[in-house]
């Protein structure tokens, strides 16, 4: 270090910032939002589980305390969807082909399907929504979407109850399929995860994902069989066409619920296997997919 003209030390030379780095790493301090290695991320995720919890139980009291029925509204949705859905796809422009009770056959597409939208349009903008946490605390940025689903999930519950009612009110025996109704729903909620994290991560590199999502959800509910009996219309397709709308993970959920709970739809373990595959596969991915761009999170 050489002195200045007045005698004192002249500043040393600024660090790049790969030396910067480089000088942290060997000094054993972690990079402030920078991206953990995977193994790393998904155990501190697991840590995280209490905050999950805490996170998506607030935030489904949250979301109804403005209402004057409040919590009520949970019931009085599906309710309502299925009344107004029935009215349309029953009455007035009927597709009740291929199904013997078109009510509770209804009632479940569009109570699966409306969770999956739900999910995946809310827990798209978990992170852009949350910007204001994820820039003050550290914390694995998955929490956000994982909490929205769990909220989802939560949201969900008493819906299922009015399905059950429908469904026994409309005739369906009990059988021992209903015991596999929380594996279909766990499942498809898994399915969900992944969806979440993937579209988590596309709005957060762009805004405009978020006026195509709630579009493509839009075609999908027209195409997975909510309203329509895949199978019955599937003569009008090539066999390869009906089998990928059958199998694509927007149809498969509930055609799996409409198995435990309709007695016209056998079991088919093919399906079954599918969707176990998916449940894998796609949080897995999903995960890996929203990780590769933890350290951005925030600096939008």
């Amino acid at each position: 270090m050489t002195a200045g003209p007045e005698g004192l030390p002249q500043t040393p030379p600024a660090l790049s910032a790969e030396e910067a780095a480089a000088l942290a790493k060997r000094h054993g301090l972690p990079s402030l939002g920078g991206r953990p290695p995977f193994g790393d991320y998904v155990g501190s995720l697991w840590g995280q589980r209490s905050f999950i919890w805490t996170l998506s139980t607030a935030q489904t009291v949250a979301r109804n305390s403005s209402d004057r029925l409040g919590m009520l509204w949970t019931v009085l949705n599906p309710l309502l969807l299925i009344g107004s859905y029935y009215l349309v796809f029953g009455l007035l422009v009927p597709t009740t082909k291929g199904t013997t009770n078109f009510i509770a056959f209804l009632a479940i597409g569009v109570v699966i399907f409306g969770y999956m939208a739900s999910s995946i349009t809310r827990g798209s903008k978990s992170i852009v929504n949350n910007i204001g946490l994820v820039r003050a605390l550290r914390f694995p940025r998955a929490v956000l979407p994982v909490a929205e689903t769990l909220t989802q999930v939560v949201t969900v519950l008493p819906a299922i109850a009015v399905l059950m009612v429908v469904v026994i009110v409309t005739g369906e025996p009990v059988r021992w399929h209903w015991l596999l109704l929380p594996v279909a729903l766990a499942m498809q909620t898994a399915i969900l995860g992944g969806m979440v994290l993937i579209a988590a991560r596309l709005v957060n590199i762009s805004r405009d994902m978020t006026n195509l999502i709630p579009v493509a959800i839009r075609v999908l509910r027209y195409v997975s069989g909510v309203f329509f009996s895949i199978e019955a219309y599937a003569a009008r397709f090539d066999p390869f066409v009906g089998d990928v709308l059958m199998i694509q993970p927007f149809a498969l959920p509930i055609a799996l619920v409409r198995q435990c709970l309709l007695e016209e739809a056998p079991i088919q373990w093919i399906q079954w296997a599918a969707g176990l595959g998916w449940a894998v596969v796609l949080p897995a991915f999903g995960l890996w997919f929203f990780w590769r761009d933890e350290a951005k999170y925030g600096r939008a």
